[in-house]
């Protein structure tokens, strides 16, 4: 764990600076700075962008971590990272042609109930595109076991350049329109810089060879291509669906700042599986069983134990948090409250997701996962336009809760293993205990002082509660590294 430890602190700070800087554009310069109707345009953008990433990724991104170990001489690892390199070709091009071709029908289709998407199509394919390439470069740094420059670019690179553009919006230094197009080109400028620095790691040498095992690479390329989709969809098919259900587009921005809290929970998981998705690759390739075994329950135990402090810091603090906003924000409360349960539970999974999509089991997955895409569809379709946004926050809740305990009994079944132990009771004891505690415990000071207050009392306590209860060995050293405790 050594490792992981160390590249998922270093990603964890990354990670909750681009969230703090993520959190100031999210929470107070796009409600002030931009029109509810804008705002709600830019997030149905990113999230139709982040639909359509897996198919012009073509799952190289994932392939690339599963097989790179695999191939041990230059000639073979060059022969495998160019076709890495031009396989997404292969639906990008198809997909400018169709979307040149069929423009008006495809701008009919996504701008029926909100007129005002019409004028940005090509935006969501342009976004798409960047994406994808960010997401296959980051891939090839990580192979190296690199990961933090790419955790920077990833995390905090493209919030710093948005926060800059709306405050040019404020300034009158850009028209709204100008600062969608310059959002496009930030995303592509992120792209270029990622090619460049893993390019530095390892510099391709392109050789057009047929692979050993390129039938099984393509044919894995393929299937992750329906895995990632599965992915993007339960992340962001509910901000799409609110977009096209609903005839005010700016619910999807009242639907976006209550789903970005929520989402505060998953930063722990997103710093820790960079580095665990390739050394979970690794212990599977290599049959480690043992270290497979210890990495999976020790993943799951400190993200419950870390995920778990920020969802207490959410849910005792949501209702100062949104004094603070604008009235019209404050609608998605319950959102903040069952997306943030889902979060939880997702985290508590550990590495599962890393030893599912690189195993041989991984077509069994996709199977399950389309299931719950088509499920997520049909509960988003008919809670979204009864119950609105928080019907479709509902929708995403089940899919979650459903998706995650297939996979945990799966898990299990192939490999005989369980994420959970009788610490992990104690951990969630201990998070209900202290939630319902501090909930409803009130200062009668400001909103920002009250917060900080509650959160400087519950993380003193959260921290000695855990460390009494030894249910991490990895936590309580970190403690006793940081904090100075003794045993």
């Amino acid at each position: 764990m050594g490792i992981v430890l160390n590249q998922s602190f270093k990603n964890t700070i990354t990670t909750y600076l681009g969230f703090g800087i993520g959190a100031i554009n999210t929470l107070f310069l796009y409600t002030n700075f931009l029109t509810d109707q804008y705002y709600g345009l830019v997030a149905f953008l990113l999230s139709a962008a982040n639909l359509m990433m897996p198919f012009m990724a073509f799952g190289v991104h994932n392939a690339i971590v599963k097989f790179y170990a695999s191939f041990k001489t230059k000639h073979s690892i060059n022969s495998f990272l160019t076709l890495m390199l031009f396989l997404p070709l292969i639906f990008i091009i198809p997909a400018a042609l169709v979307g040149y071709v069929a423009y008006d029908a495809i701008v009919h289709g996504l701008s029926n109930e909100n007129a005002i998407v019409k004028h940005y199509v090509w935006h969501i394919f342009i976004l798409a595109v960047a994406m994808a390439y960010f997401e296959i470069f980051f891939a090839w740094t990580k192979v190296q076991m690199q990961t933090v420059f790419g955790n920077v670019m990833k995390e905090i690179f493209h919030r710093v350049c948005i926060m800059g553009l709306l405050f040019a919006v404020y300034l009158q230094w850009l028209t709204v329109d100008q600062f969608i197009t310059a959002l496009v080109f930030v995303y592509v400028l992120r792209m270029m810089i990622m090619k460049l620095y893993a390019f530095t790691l390892r510099f391709p040498k392109l050789k057009f060879q047929k692979l050993k095992h390129q039938s099984s690479i393509l044919k894995y390329a393929g299937l992750m291509i329906i895995a990632g989709s599965i992915a993007m969809l339960i992340l962001d098919i509910d901000k799409f669906m609110i977009g096209l259900l609903l005839p005010q587009i700016e619910q999807v921005a009242y639907y976006s700042v209550a789903i970005f809290i929520a989402t505060v929970i998953a930063v722990p998981q997103r710093a820790m599986h960079q580095i665990m998705l390739p050394l979970t690759a690794k212990y599977l390739s290599e049959k480690e069983d043992v270290a497979l075994r210890d990495l999976y329950q020790r993943s799951s135990m400190t993200l419950l134990v870390v995920s778990g402090f920020i969802f207490l810091l959410i849910i005792v603090n949501i209702n100062q948090l949104y004094q603070i906003l604008p009235d019209k924000f404050t609608g998605g409360l319950f959102v903040v409250l069952i997306v943030s349960l889902a979060k939880l539970y997702d985290n508590s999974l550990g590495n599962n997701n890393a030893i599912l999509f690189n195993s041989d089991y991984y077509r069994m997955v996709l199977i399950f996962g389309v299931l719950l895409a088509v499920m997520a569809i049909v509960l988003n379709a008919l809670f979204i336009p009864v119950y609105g946004i928080e019907g479709s926050a509902f929708a995403t809740f089940l899919a979650i809760a459903i998706y995650n305990t297939i996979k945990i009994i799966f898990v299990k079944r192939k490999f005989n293993m369980l994420p959970y132990s009788m610490g992990t009771l104690k951990v969630f004891l201990a998070i209900m205990s202290l939630g319902f505690l501090f909930y409803f415990w009130e200062f009668p000071f400001h909103p920002l002082i009250n917060m900080g207050l509650k959160s400087v009392s519950l993380g003193v306590i959260y921290l000695i509660l855990i460390f009494k209860l030894k249910v991490s060995e990895d936590i309580s050293n970190q403690l006793i590294k940081y904090l100075k405790l003794k045993n």
